[in-house]
C-alpha cells in the first residue's frame, strides 16, 4: 500500500468545485476520447454526454493542429483506415475550430465534467488557454518537448505528466521544470502499448513516483479493461485515465485499448466503492458487535443427540450441536461430558443449565 497521498488529492490538483458532488471524491476519473470521434464534431459531443452519464469527473480530448506539429513524413502508428490519407492529412481531419472546441468545453461544463485536452503544439496551448482548461495533460510523446513544456508551465495551471515513453531521467527533468514554476503536479504511470497487457501495466510505479516526487500520482491506462484502474485506486492513485469507446464495434486505432461507456460506469462505481472501503477502516471486535444479532441465526447450541432420561451421565455420543445459537455454545460441549441430567430431555431440545444437576 502506498498510504496517504503526500501533497494533495486529485481534487486539489484540478481545482474541482466545492459542491456536494465532489466533497468525498478522492480519485478523479478521466474519460479520454482522443481521436475516437474520427473528426466528427457531433460524435465528439456524443462522447461528452456518454462520459458524463457514466459518472466520470472529466472528459479529455487531444488538440492537434497538423501544420504546427507534423510533416508529411510522419509514419502511422498502426494502419487502421481504408482512406488513402497520410498521417498529416489524418491530423487535419481531426482538427476542430476554436469555436467548436469552445462549444465542446461549454457542453462538458454543463454536464458537470472538467473539460481537458492534451495540446500537441504551442499553438494548441494558446487555443486551449483561450478556451480555459483546469489543468494540462502532457502526452507521453511530448514530455521531452521542452518548448511545449515551458509554454504549458507559463500558464500557471496544474500539470499532469504522462510517462508512457520516458525513462526516469526524462521524468525527473519534466518534474523539475514544473516544480521550478511552483505548480501543482501529478505524475501518471503509463505504458504506451495499445492495448497494454497486464504484465506491462506497471502498477508498482505508483509507489515509486509517490516516493520519488512526493506528488499526486495516477494511472493512464491502455489495457482496455477496468482492472488496472480499480487496482490503482486501491493503491492510492489520485487520478485514473482510460480511453473510452461507445462500442467495441467502433472504428479507430484506439478502440482495442479503450473501455466501453458501460465499463466506464463500472470503473467509476468500483472506484467510489473502493474509496468508501479505504476511508472506513474496521475494528474486528466492533464488527462482531454490529452483527451480534445474527449469531443466534447462524451459530449453534448444544443439544441431545437422542431422547435421554433424567439421571443420565452424559457422554460425547449423547450430545450434538445444532442451530440456532440461543443455548449453550458449542465451545462448552467438552465440559458437559460427565454431567448428570436432572430431568428427561428430548432429541434436538437445546440444553440449558437448568437441565443439569449441580456439579
Amino acid at each position: 500500500m502506498m498510504g496517504a497521498r503526500p501533497v494533495s488529492d486529485g481534487r486539489g490538483l484540478l481545482g474541482l468545485p466545492s459542491s456536494e458532488r465532489w466533497r468525498d471524491a478522492h480519485c478523479v476519473v478521466i474519460g479520454e476520447v482522443a481521436q475516437a470521434h474520427d473528426g466528427s464534431l457531433g460524435m465528439a459531443h456524443a462522447f461528452v454526454d456518454a462520459i458524463a452519464d457514466a459518472g466520470a469527473d472529466a472528459v479529455k480530448f487531444q488538440t492537434h493542429i497538423a501544420a504546427a506539429e507534423s510533416t508529411q513524413l510522419e509514419p502511422w502508428r498502426v494502419t487502421f483506415s481504408p482512406r488513402r490519407e497520410t498521417r498529416y492529412e489524418y491530423w487535419r481531419r481531426m482538427e476542430f475550430t476554436e469555436e467548436e472546441w469552445a462549444g465542446l468545453a461549454r457542453h462538458a461544463r454543463r454536464r458537470g465534467l472538467l473539460f481537458m485536452s492534451s495540446p500537441f503544439s504551442e499553438q494548441a496551448v494558446d487555443l486551449l488557454e483561450r478556451i480555459g482548461v483546469p489543468a494540462w495533460k502532457v502526452a507521453s510523446g511530448e514530455v521531452g518537448n521542452l518548448a511545449l513544456f515551458d509554454r504549458i508551465a507559463a500558464t500557471g495551471r496544474p500539470v499532469l505528466v504522462s510517462t508512457g515513453m520516458s525513462p526516469l531521467v526524462e521524468v525527473d527533468e519534466a518534474v523539475a521544470r514544473v516544480r521550478k514554476r511552483g505548480l501543482p503536479l501529478a505524475v501518471l504511470q503509463c505504458t504506451s502499448a495499445y492495448p497494454c497487457p497486464p504484465e506491462r501495466v506497471g502498477l508498482n510505479m505508483l509507489a515509486v513516483f509517490a516516493e520519488r516526487y512526493r506528488c499526486v500520482v495516477g494511472l493512464s491506462d491502455h489495457s482496455g479493461t477496468i482492472y488496472p484502474g480499480l487496482a490503482a485506486a486501491t493503491l492510492g492513485a489520485g487520478l485514473v485515465e482510460v480511453h473510452v469507446t461507445l462500442s467495441r464495434e467502433m472504428f479507430g486505432p484506439d478502440v482495442p485499448a479503450s473501455v466501453t461507456t458501460s465499463e466506464l460506469r463500472q470503473l467509476v462505481d468500483g472506484i467510489r466503492f473502493i474509496e468508501v472501503m479505504m476511508t472506513h477502516p474496521s475494528d474486528k471486535n466492533g464488527l462482531a458487535d454490529e452483527v451480534k444479532p445474527l449469531r443466534a441465526t447462524f451459530t449453534r447450541s448444544v443439544a441431545p443427540a437422542r431422547d435421554l432420561a433424567g439421571g443420565t451421565v452424559l457422554s460425547m455420543q449423547d450430545l450434538t450441536v445444532k442451530k440456532p445459537g440461543t443455548g449453550i455454545p458449542p465451545a462448552r460441549l467438552p465440559e458437559l461430558v460427565g454431567r448428570r441430567l436432572r430431568r428427561d430431555v428430548r432429541a434436538d431440545q437445546l440444553l440449558a443449565e437448568s437441565d443439569f444437576e449441580e456439579s
